[in-house]
């Protein structure tokens, strides 16, 4: 037998989290995922992801489902020792273990015969011996093993195929997911209470791969012939429903743009996402909603995703503040065009001639970084070491660094056990010049005793930095819960340093104002963000704010401190939130996810949502850049651009025509 990594531990957070955290309570099926190994059931180079709350791909068009929906129908099953089951859709094998640590035996369909041996293989691999796999169409079921206890059908049909139905005992369970071509499934869970009477529940949404064959779906996705039974979804699709809650956004230019917030304006913190770190239309929406929030309802703040120095520059420029003589350009570092872009530009310009405009300084308008020091500087002093004293251990943190959201990675590098031991050997010397470079570019603001807010930021910088930089290296959930952690804080802190009437706009990534407990940041690897803790410390004082699109260009790199470049942005996914958005078939909408019940608890269903942050990889998009989330549990509203554009970098070879000498994007 081959010998598995234990990944106990994370097993047993999955079974916490996704599993016993959903509501699943039946302690046969809390048990039986604690003991299967699901990383022996998923493709290779995928084991890394074993217990991430999503399906993966196993080949032949199919996937492992999400761990939650397996729990869910093994529960509705209500599977019993000595029972005997029978499944259809056998996949990899997984749901087949979770059954046989439960049932007496369970006999499994599968129609790809391809599958169906590397399924034998993986439970053989898993120590599993009470399956038994058979290769047919799993719409006619096993009659030869029959009748059974249980049947789980792992693929939505049209109806429920009325072959499986006579498979059951009297008192038997089948559970299966139902649908139309065009509309969402439903989860049903049918109980045997005589010759041809049914109990038949409704337990909620899925979205399964086509159940194919005879009393199903044909390939090319009509009926099958011998099965004329009428569907048993009726009423609004997702989509459907989403069209009719949302509300059409005016242009973004337009001055009624900003209003679309209002409801929000009575808020402390209003926290504004981005699906991705350069795209047009998510920057000028929020400059938009920004100007109005400060121009009509007291917002005096704006704190950003950015290094404290770089918005330093900015800070005193918007404020009319002489500049620093030893002050750098703000923002010059990759990824430049995330803040040295025309929208930010011309947002920086509209704060200081707002700010020319009021007489009352506690109404002048304030621009700050949140980020813990100056990340970058440091990624790229970390990489020239490593260049001179290990190509390989560079290279790997070059893969590393390109992670600016936690499931931005390539399942081939991330997959490995253990860096390199040259890798290990060079953490004292790469920490050391670290702390070097730190201390020596903070100096000048140290050395200002009279700016007290900036000094005692940056007493916590040096605090955080130093061990921030020291775990980064490995990379994982301390680096990033430290670094949210830290530029919460800050945000805390410029809160209380402007009094309690103070209100504060926060522009950072989705992966950082979703509620991370909503995600699997939260779900599978412990991760904090900006948003969980906004929520846990202000409550109904905070609105977070998503954005999303479903295609179109965007501005980013290949590879972290690659050259920036225009890339196209492939069409959504179907499994995914942005696919159902699509589908409204409304072109820009604002969603108050928590104005319409109805399509707040469909949007509360796990989806895949998607992520992209400065670096873009279209040919590993489903690995790299999508991740299973709750929409309606991570925002309060979410802001949809159907199609967008690339962000427009500040040409820096260029000298501006009739801005000041003090300009803080100038070189």
């Amino acid at each position: 037998m081959v010998k598995l990594i234990d990944r106990s531990n994370q097993r047993d957070a999955m079974v916490t989290r996704q599993i016993a955290g959903r509501g699943i309570r039946d302690p046969h099926v809390l048990n039986a995922m604690r003991h299967i190994p699901r990383e022996a059931f998923v493709a290779d180079g995928f084991e890394e992801f074993a217990y991430a709350d999503k399906p993966l791909p196993i080949g032949h068009d199919q996937t492992i489902s999400q761990p939650y929906i397996v729990a869910l129908m093994v529960e509705a099953a209500e599977i019993w020792p000595g029972d005997r089951v029978l499944e259809i859709g056998a996949g990899s094998g997984y749901a087949a273990a979770v059954l046989g640590h439960i049932a007496d035996s369970v006999h499994t369909v599968e129609r790809h015969e391809p599958l169906a041996e590397t399924a034998r293989e993986n439970l053989a691999k898993a120590g599993v011996e009470n399956v038994d796999i058979h290769v047919g169409d799993g719409t006619l079921g096993w009659p030869d093993a029959g009748p059974y206890d249980a049947i789980l059908v792992a693929a939505g049909g049209p109806s429920v195929p009325a072959s499986l139905k006579r498979q059951l005992k009297p008192g038997g369970r089948l559970v299966i997911p139902v649908g139309e071509e065009d509309s969402p499934q439903r989860l049903r869970k049918l109980v045997r209470m005589g010759a041809d009477a049914w109990d038949d529940a409704d337990i909620g949404g899925v979205r399964f791969v086509p159940l194919i064959g005879a009393q199903g779906w044909t390939e090319d996705g009509r009926r099958s012939a011998s099965n004329h039974v009428p569907g048993q979804n009726s009423g609004r699709s997702l989509a459907q429903m989403i069209a009719d809650a949302a509300d059409p956004l005016p242009d973004i230019d337009d001055p009624e743009f900003g209003a679309v917030l209002d409801r929000y304006a009575d808020k402390r913190v209003v926290l504004l996402g981005e699906a991705s770190h350069g795209t047009s239309e998510f920057y000028r929406a929020r400059a938009a909603i920004t100007r109005h929030l400060i121009e009509n309802h007291g917002f005096t703040i704006v704190a950003a995703e950015a290094d404290w120095p770089d918005a330093a520059v900015i800070n005193r420029h918007v404020r009319h503040e002489k500049p620093r003589e030893d002050a750098e350009p703000a923002f010059t570092r990759f990824p430049t065009w995330m803040w040295r872009n025309t929208v930010v530009a011309g947002l920086v310009e509209w704060m200081r001639s707002h700010n020319a405009t009021v007489s009352d300084a506690d109404r002048k308008v304030w621009f700050y970084g949140l980020d813990i020091y100056n990340m970058r500087s440091s990624i790229e002093a970390v990489l020239a070491y490593l260049d001179d004293v290990d190509p390989e251990a560079a290279r790997i943190a070059r893969e590393r660094y390109g992670c600016l959201t936690p499931w931005q990675h390539d399942p081939a590098t991330y997959g490995r056990a253990v860096l390199t031991q040259g890798y290990r050997d060079c953490e004292d010397q790469v920490v050391q010049q670290l702390r070097d470079l730190l201390e020596r570019r903070l100096d000048y603001e140290a050395q200002d005793g009279n700016e007290f807010l900036d000094a005692a930021q940056n007493a916590r910088l040096v605090k955080s930095a130093e061990r921030y930089y020291r775990i980064m290296y490995y990379g994982g959930a301390e680096s990033w819960n430290l670094r949210d952690t830290h530029m919460f804080e800050t945000l805390e802190h410029l809160l209380e340093a402007k009094g309690p009437d103070a209100k504060a706009v926060v522009w950072a990534h989705n992966s950082h104002i979703g509620d991370a407990r909503a995600t699997e940041m939260g779900a599978v690897r412990d991760e904090i963000n900006i948003g969980q803790l906004c929520r846990e410390t202000f409550g109904d004082d905070a609105a977070l704010i998503g954005f999303g699109t479903h295609k179109g260009t965007v501005a980013a790199a290949t590879d972290w401190g690659g050259d920036m470049e225009v890339k196209e942005v492939r069409p959504s996914r179907d499994d995914s939130f942005e696919r159902v958005c699509h589908d409204a078939d409304v072109p820009q909408f604002l969603l108050d996810l928590k104005r319409d019940e109805a399509v707040r608890r469909r949007l509360t269903e796990q989806r895949l949502e998607r992520f992209i942050g400065v670096i873009y990889r279209p040919e590993t998009e489903l690995q790299s850049h999508y991740a299973a989330a709750s929409l309606a549990q991570q925002f309060d509203a979410w802001v949809w651009f159907d199609e967008t554009r690339a962000i427009t970098p500040l040409d820096t070879d260029k000298t501006r025509e009739g801005v000041p000498d003090t300009y803080p994007f100038g070189l």
